[in-house]
Formats: C-alpha cells, sequence, structure tokens
C-alpha cells in the first residue's frame, strides 16, 4: 500500500493541475490510502469463552485501544476449538486456560511463548436440594464419586473446551469417567458454558463451571455452589503470541503490544479491578 502510495505522488508531480485541484485530489487519496491502511490495523485474539461471557473483555478492551490505537478482534470459542484455529493460522494471539494443551502448542513451534498472567477457580454447582448431598463432603473427588454413586444428574460441556478438559480430569480423580452412552444420568451438551448453565438448571442437574461465568449468569433459579475453594479447583489462564515461522501472515508487532500489555503492572492492575455483582473475578499472577 505505501509502495503504491510513492507511485501516486511520482506519477501526480508530472501533471500540471491548479494548485487548488492539487490540493483536493491529495488529500482525497489521503484519506483513500489511510483508511485502506488502518483496515488492517487490528489482532485476532482467539479466546476461550469465560473472558467474553464474564464481560472482562468488554472492560478491558477499549482500555487498550484508547491507549494503543488498534482493534483487538475476540473470536470467543472453547478452548480446544481455539487451539485448533490458531493451528491454521486464524489468529495473532491465543488466550486459553489449559496448561498441557497450551504447552505442546508452543513445543510444536506454534506459539512463540506461553505466560501465565491469571486466574479464576472452578465451583461446582447444582439443585439447592443437593440430591447427591455433596455439600457435606470435603472434596470435589468425593463430591463427583456421591453424584455418580447416586446417579444425580451431571451436565457435561461436551466441547473439548478447558472446562471440559478439567472436568474429565477430576472425573478421573475416581478412575472413573463418565460415558453418555452408558450413564443415563451424564449429559454431553457440546455447548458453551452459558448454554450449559441452562441445560443444568433446567434438567435440575449439577454441573462444573468457572466462578465468573457463574456469578454473570443470570438464570441461577435455585442452584447454588455446593462445593468450592479446593486447591485443584483453580483456573489458570496463559496468553501465547504466534510464530510467525508458522503463520506467516502474524502481525507480530501489533499482537507483541498487546501481550505486553495484559501482563504488564497496569494490565494486571484492570484485571484485579474488574468485578460483578462487587465480586473480583479474575485475579492477577504476580
Amino acid at each position: 500500500m505505501v509502495f503504491l502510495y510513492k507511485i501516486y505522488i511520482c506519477s501526480f508531480t508530472k501533471y500540471k493541475f491548479p494548485v487548488k485541484k492539487k490540493i483536493l485530489i491529495s488529500i482525497a487519496f489521503f484519506i483513500f490510502f489511510q483508511k485502506n491502511l488502518m483496515a488492517d490495523h487490528f489482532i485476532i485474539l482467539q479466546s476461550t469463552t469465560s473472558t467474553r461471557d464474564s464481560g472482562l473483555y468488554e472492560f478491558l478492551l477499549p482500555k487498550f485501544k484508547e491507549e494503543f490505537g488498534f482493534d483487538v478482534r475476540v473470536i470467543s470459542v472453547g478452548t480446544g476449538q481455539a487451539i485448533r484455529n490458531a493451528r491454521r493460522c486464524d489468529a495473532d494471539v491465543l488466550i486459553v486456560h489449559d496448561k498441557q494443551s497450551e504447552e505442546s502448542f508452543v513445543s510444536q513451534g506454534f506459539g512463540l511463548f506461553r505466560e501465565e498472567f491469571m486466574y479464576n477457580d472452578y465451583v461446582l454447582v447444582g439443585p439447592k436440594s443437593d440430591p447427591a448431598v455433596i455439600n457435606e463432603g470435603n472434596s470435589i473427588g468425593d463430591a463427583l464419586r456421591k453424584i455418580s454413586d447416586s446417579k444425580s444428574n451431571f451436565i457435561s460441556r461436551g466441547d473439548d473446551s478447558g472446562t471440559h478438559k478439567k472436568e474429565v480430569e477430576l472425573w478421573k480423580l475416581n478412575k472413573f469417567v463418565p460415558s453418555p452412552k452408558k450413564d443415563e444420568w451424564y449429559f454431553e451438551v457440546g455447548q458453551g458454558m452459558g448454554g450449559t448453565l441452562n441445560v443444568a438448571v433446567n434438567k435440575n442437574a449439577y454441573v462444573l463451571t468457572d466462578r465468573s461465568t457463574w456469578v454473570s449468569f443470570n438464570n441461577k433459579q435455585d442452584h447454588r455452589v455446593l462445593l468450592q475453594n479446593e486447591p485443584l479447583l483453580k483456573n489458570f489462564y496463559g496468553v501465547i503470541p504466534l510464530n510467525r515461522i508458522k503463520c506467516p501472515k502474524v502481525k507480530s508487532n501489533l499482537s507483541e503490544e498487546f501481550v505486553n500489555w495484559i501482563t504488564s503492572k497496569n494490565g494486571k492492575k484492570l484485571i484485579n479491578s474488574f468485578k460483578v455483582n462487587d465480586q473480583q473475578l479474575f485475579f492477577s499472577v504476580d
């Protein structure tokens, strides 16, 4: 685009036009070239859904644009799908929450590095009546065992998201992973967290969710958080800039500015200040 602009300048000076006309033509061409340059002045962020559904991006990204002057366009899907999209080079930056998958993505050369920059936690939500009596347990392993023993309804995202991966990991504590083909009480819905919570509420079922989405969720009805604040339920988020060697069209300079900003003192301060219903939803990693 800059090359074409230089050609225009060289060609334009060969012709004799009235000064006023030259000025008007120059302004018109400048606006045209500027618009085309700005049209490409953005980055694509492949992201997990919880950061979007909680409202975190609506809070953070306008502040970033005000400081740096370009857009961050978010594609919000489950962690597994976000990583697959990034492998196809449909991203400049990745924010997801499954450390093993993230480290594999980087080790295979698709990402430059992974930086853990914030966390929240998972909670086990269920009906107030608590048919599996998990509220009396002390651990997530015990709670899931009681749900399977009592055959109480449980809703899984079933979508290869970070939350789904975590749920499967937690079931394995009891050396048992339920299957919707064999276990009639276990349902995989293949939806995002908000949709999964709606199904859980409608089926009077248990569900694992990140706390930020639960706090922002407006259809709780008689559902409650029944198990929380256990070390195994911590949920860490990593940010990964893509590697131009694998994806030559990646906007490295712009993505570097974004990664540096969101992991900076100011970025972390903003993350810590974000609240819904007076409750802090994400915590920066020091």
